[in-house]
C-alpha cells in the first residue's frame, strides 16, 4: 500500500534563501499528495462539492498563471487557452468557468498534461523571478504568497474530496497507510476514559480580534477591531467519539428538541443517523477514513460533524458552540506552544486522522486534528474592504449563509494556519475534517 511522507518545511513566513523557496516547497506537496492516487483516482468527483484531484493540481497552476504571469510576464502566451475556462474556479471577473458539478467529466486533458501544466508554470515563474528587479519582484511577491496559501487550501480540499471519494467505493480503499507512531495514546481496553472534561473561564469585555496584518492573512481576516464579550468558560479539549457515541445511543438523532429547525429538516431528509463515515458492524463500530476502514477510536475527537450536528450535541450537553471571538480571544491568551501538551496534530504530523488526547494543561487541541464549528457567521468585520482586481472575488462574495470555523485539522499545514484565520462552509458541510469544543456562559 502506498505510503505519502510531508516534505512541508517549519513554519516559515517569508522567502529567504529563494525568492520562491515557499513557493517550491508548496508545490512539491501537491505532488507527494498525489504519488499514492492511480490514473483513474485522478479524475474521481462522487459529488458536486467536490472536485477531481486532477482539477486541483491544474486549478492551483491556473492561479499562478492567470493572477501572475499574465500580469507580468513580458509577451505572456497561455499555456493552452482553454485552461482558462476549464480551471477557473469562480473568478467571474477573468471569465467563464465550467460547472463545478461537472469537473468530474473531464477526462481531456490527461493527467500527464496537467504535470507538464504545472511544470511550465513553475518554470516560467522561476524566470519571471529571475529577471525581475526588487521593486517589481515586492508586488509579484504578494501574489506569490496568496497563490501558495491558496494552493494549501486545496491540498486539505484534495485530501477531504479523495476521503469522499473513495468512501462509495465499497471495497473501502486507503490511501495511505500508517507512517508514523500515533501522536496519542490508543485505547486497548473498554475501561479507558478520556482526559478529563474541563472549563476554563474568560472574563470577556472588550477584545481585539482579527489579524493585525505582522503576517501573511487572507483579507477576510482583517482589519483587526475589537469585540465585546460576556464572561464565558471554554471546554480544555475537543469532545470525542466516544462522547458523541453517547448522544447517538441515547436517540440524539431521534430527538427533535436538540435540533435548529433546519437541522432536522435535514437529518430527516438525509437519514442522517451517525457521523458520515462512521459503519456499525458484527464487531462494533468502525471508521472510514484516508488510512482505510478502522475501528473506531473511542478516545479520539469526532470528525466530520456538520454544524448542525455539532450545535445538536451542544444542545443535548446543555452547553453551546463558541462564538469566534471567544475563540479567538481564548486562543490568543494562551501559548500556542504548550510545553506540557503533545504537538498539534496538523499534516506535518503525518497522521492523517485524529489523535486522542491524553494529558495537557490549559486549552488542548486548538490547532490540529478538527476545524471547530462556531456559533458565528461569516460576514465581514466592520471596515473590511474588497481588494481591487480579481482577488477581490477570493472571500468577500462568499459571506453568506455559511458559518466560521477555527483551528485547522490533522491536514492543515502548520505554516498555513494561524489564530485568525476564518474557515467557513455551509450548516450542512460534514465532509470536512470538522468538529467541536463546548462552551458555555456564566451566570
Amino acid at each position: 500500500m502506498a505510503t505519502i511522507a510531508s516534505k512541508v518545511a517549519p513554519n516559515t513566513q517569508a522567502f529567504s534563501a529563494s525568492r520562491l523557496e515557499r513557493f517550491d516547497r508548496v508545490r512539491q506537496f501537491s505532488l507527494d499528495q498525489v504519488t499514492p492516487l492511480s490514473v483513474e483516482d485522478m479524475g474521481l468527483q462522487a459529488m458536486a462539492n467536490v472536485s477531481p484531484p486532477k482539477w486541483h493540481l491544474a486549478h492551483t497552476s491556473w492561479f499562478f498563471e492567470t493572477m501572475v504571469l499574465e500580469a507580468f510576464e513580458p509577451d505572456f502566451e497561455p499555456f493552452n487557452p482553454l485552461f482558462r475556462h476549464l480551471f477557473n474556479s469562480y473568478y467571474e471577473t477573468v471569465g467563464t468557468f465550467h460547472r463545478r458539478d461537472q469537473r468530474g467529466l473531464l477526462s481531456r486533458p490527461s493527467v500527464a498534461e496537467i504535470l507538464d501544466y504545472r511544470a511550465n508554470i513553475e518554470q516560467r515563474l522561476h524566470q519571471l523571478s529571475n529577471n525581475s528587479d526588487d521593486q517589481t519582484w515586492a508586488e509579484i511577491a504578494d501574489l506569490v504568497m496568496l497563490g501558495t496559501h491558496h494552493e494549501q487550501q486545496h491540498q486539505e480540499l484534495l485530501f477531504t474530496d479523495t476521503l469522499y471519494n473513495f468512501s462509495q467505493n465499497p471495497m473501502n480503499p486507503a490511501y495511505a497507510s500508517p507512517t508514523t507512531p500515533s501522536l496519542g495514546h490508543i485505547p486497548n481496553k473498554s475501561t479507558d476514559q478520556p482526559l478529563a472534561l474541563n472549563y476554563l473561564r474568560f472574563d470577556g469585555g472588550l477584545q481585539f480580534i482579527g489579524n493585525s496584518n505582522e503576517q501573511f492573512c487572507f483579507d477576510n481576516e482583517t482589519p483587526r477591531h475589537q469585540s465585546f464579550l460576556q464572561p464565558f468558560r471554554l471546554a480544555n479539549r475537543l469532545i470525542t467519539n466516544g462522547e458523541y457515541l453517547t448522544f447517538i445511543e441515547a436517540g440524539g438523532y431521534q430527538t427533535a428538541k436538540h435540533w435548529l429547525s433546519d437541522g432536522w429538516a435535514t437529518i430527516q431528509n438525509n437519514n442522517w443517523l451517525r457521523p458520515i463515515y462512521w459503519q456499525r458492524s458484527d464487531s462494533g463500530w468502525q471508521q472510514f477514513g484516508l488510512l482505510g476502514l478502522r475501528p473506531l477510536n473511542l478516545l479520539a475527537p469526532v470528525c466530520h460533524l456538520s454544524y448542525f450536528e455539532a450545535d445538536a450535541y451542544a444542545r443535548w450537553a446543555g452547553k453551546r458552540l463558541p462564538s469566534e471571538a471567544e475563540w479567538e480571544h481564548a486562543a490568543e491568551s494562551q501559548s500556542a506552544a504548550n510545553s506540557h501538551s503533545r504537538p498539534a496534530n496538523l499534516a506535518e504530523s503525518n497522521q492523517l486522522i485524529t489523535v486522542p488526547c491524553d494529558h495537557g494543561e490549559g486549552l488542548l487541541q486548538l490547532y490540529g486534528d478538527v476545524w471547530e464549528w462556531t456559533a458565528s457567521p461569516y460576514s465581514p468585520y466592520p471596515g473590511f474592504k474588497i481588494p481591487a482586481g480579481p482577488v477581490g472575488e477570493y472571500n468577500g462574495k462568499f459571506m453568506c449563509n455559511q458559518l466560521v470555523l477555527k483551528g485547522g485539522s490533522c491536514v492543515t499545514p502548520a505554516d498555513h494556519i494561524r489564530t485568525s484565520y476564518r474557515n467557513f462552509f455551509p450548516a450542512d458541510a460534514r465532509w470536512q475534517f470538522s468538529g467541536l469544543r463546548l462552551a458555555d456562559g456564566i451566570d
